[in-house]
C-alpha cells in the first residue's frame, strides 16, 4: 500500500516509485505521498496537489 504511481495532470508525467525521479535524487521505494510538499514534477514543475493516482 502507498506505492501507487502517479500521474501530472499538466503534463502527464508519471511518478512511479519503483522507479524514482533519479534526476531529482530521489531514490526507487518512496512512495508519492512520502515526497516533500514543496515537491515539484520534474517536467513541468507543476506541484503535488496536480497529480492523481493513476
Amino acid at each position: 500500500m502507498g506505492m501507487e504511481r502517479y500521474i501530472c495532470g499538466i503534463c502527464g508525467h508519471r511518478y512511479d516509485p519503483e522507479k524514482g525521479e533519479p534526476l531529482q535524487n530521489i531514490a526507487p521505494g518512496i512512495p508519492f505521498a512520502d515526497l516533500p510538499d514543496d515537491w515539484l514534477c520534474p517536467v513541468c514543475s507543476a506541484e503535488k496537489k496536480f497529480f492523481r493516482q493513476e
